[in-house]
């Protein structure tokens, strides 16, 4: 957690951590890593104040840390704080949150 003190995304960004991709089937057998898909689940760690809008007043962003998010199979860029890899979206590139 020491990594967000450093770091506070700008205006509607959202600092997410992918999950970590399956390694093995419901079946017990191991998944080679270059046949696992691509992660589109992430955990957000950190969120900018929001946008401001032509009036002036700032939309905040739609999750807050902690939240589980679906993110678009491409985009987003590679941040790298503490030999760690997180990854910046806009808010509006998140494609939804899921809900316990």
């Amino acid at each position: 957690l020491q990594a967000f003190r450093k770091f506070l995304p700008m205006f509607d960004r959202v600092l997410v951590e992918r999950l970590a991709a399956e390694t093995m089937t419901k079946g017990g057998i191991m998944i080679p890593e270059k046949s696992q898909a691509k992660v589109l689940q992430a955990a957000v760690v950190a969120v900018g104040p929001g946008s401001t809008n032509k009036d002036g007043k700032v939309t905040p962003v739609c999750v807050k840390v902690g939240d589980k998010v679906l993110l678009p199979e491409y985009g987003g860029t590679k941040v790298v704080l503490d030999d760690k890899d997180y990854f910046l979206f806009r808010d509006g590139d998140i494609l939804g949150k899921y809900v316990e």
